[in-house]
């Protein structure tokens, strides 16, 4: 009886806390998602707007992590794989740090210094993550040369809709 009970806990916890396909699947972001603020690594705010902006014309992929995710962790190496094999992409890291040390701590330990990176000081909750139906992390959204939504949802790096969104982008 005892292993069974272990046998179900452990069931539970392992397949009972994951990533779910959201049902919609957006192709465009909402206002309030837009107007969501965010900070850079010196505590300058910006807004998801002000970000894609920055990058209009340009294929962008956002990058969900956090150095606490150990599935974000084992995601770097195919995630720069993806940077070195697209140069003509963007991509922009989304950091979910419980707080501002944290994220500063996390970008210097795993080497995202020079990359272009922004902090989710709200938390988890928010008007953008609320609106991409963020229930974990890693997560990928490819973002069209209009700012628009290419691709949803991905929860790895190395998922070839990924390249897929971005060489039909690209052509």
């Amino acid at each position: 009886m005892k292993r069974i009970l272990i046998y179900l806990l452990v069931m539970v916890f392992q397949f009972g806390f994951s990533q779910e396909v959201p049902k919609v699947l957006k192709t465009k972001f909402s206002k309030e998602a837009l107007a969501q603020k965010l900070q850079d690594k010196d505590g300058k705010e910006i807004s998801i707007n002000q970000i894609l902006k920055q990058h209009k014309g340009k294929v962008v992929i956002l990058d969900f992590w956090a150095g606490w995710c150990r599935d974000c962790l084992k995601a770097f190496p195919k995630a720069k794989e993806l940077e070195e094999k697209n140069p003509n992409v963007n991509f922009v890291f989304l950091s979910l740090e419980r707080s501002k040390d944290g994220f500063l701590k996390s970008l210097e330990k795993h080497e995202m210094t020079d990359k272009e990176n922004y902090w989710f000081s709200s938390g988890w909750k928010n008007d953008f993550n609320n609106y991409i139906d963020l229930n974990w992390i890693p997560r990928y959204i490819v973002v069209d040369q209009r700012a628009d939504i290419a691709k949803y949802y991905a929860i790895t790096p190395d998922d070839p809709e990924i390249q897929n969104t971005i060489d039909k982008l690209l052509k």
